[in-house]
């Protein structure tokens, strides 16, 4: 329960970070890891992000960004995490469209996308998604209509398709089976 209100407070402050930087941001990635773990492996980093002391904390780590040709599901997808790594969050960015206008959106990606982004109906949302190893998760959106910091929504369950994306990284990998010797450990799927 110690480790859900601390990933709640991670991923309100990944939001007001974001928030202080304005719209119109990239994506962007963070592996959450427990500060005790940070101390003892990268001293260093934790003493320079101030993670001194014996409370026991998530420290959001900003990973390099996501590449911008592939969409974010995709890239997720190649995406599994070290053991040492507690959960992770997503910072990103979308134009909404209301119902009625789904029958209308144009079937080719590219023109789909700048349809969406003049439709007049159109709400930009800031997404903030965080997921524990545990099963544990949390999310904020911002409106940029309703652009203030009393009128974030919050809550375990607002993206729930993002969440199952991060959480899905999260996830052992199969062992590959070599027939002859048994599993082959460190195997990362389409790697050479």
């Amino acid at each position: 329960m110690v480790f859900v209100s601390l990933l709640e407070e991670v991923v309100l402050d990944l939001e007001r970070h974001s928030a202080q930087e304005g719209w119109d941001a990239p994506p962007r990635l963070y592996a959450l890891v427990r500060s005790s773990e940070l101390r003892q492996a990268e001293p260093e980093l934790a003493a320079e992000l101030g993670l001194t002391g014996d409370a026991d904390t998530l420290a959001a780590l900003e990973q390099p960004g996501l590449p911008p040709e592939a969409a974010v599901e995709e890239a997720l997808a190649a995406i599994a995490w070290p053991d040492a790594v507690a959960g992770c969050a997503l910072v990103i960015e979308r134009v909404v469209l209301p119902p009625e206008a789904e029958e209308e959106i144009p079937e080719d990606e590219g023109e789909a996308a700048a349809w969406a982004a003049a439709h007049p109906l159109r709400e930009d949302v800031r997404m903030v998604v965080g997921v524990l190893r545990d099963g544990a998760r949390h999310s904020a959106l911002r409106l940029r209509r309703h652009d203030a910091d009393d009128e974030v929504l919050v809550g375990p369950d607002l993206v729930p398709a993002l969440a199952e994306a991060l959480a899905a990284t999260l996830e052992p990998d199969e062992p590959v089976i070599d027939h002859a010797h048994g599993p082959i450990d460190g195997h990362v799927p389409g790697a050479g």
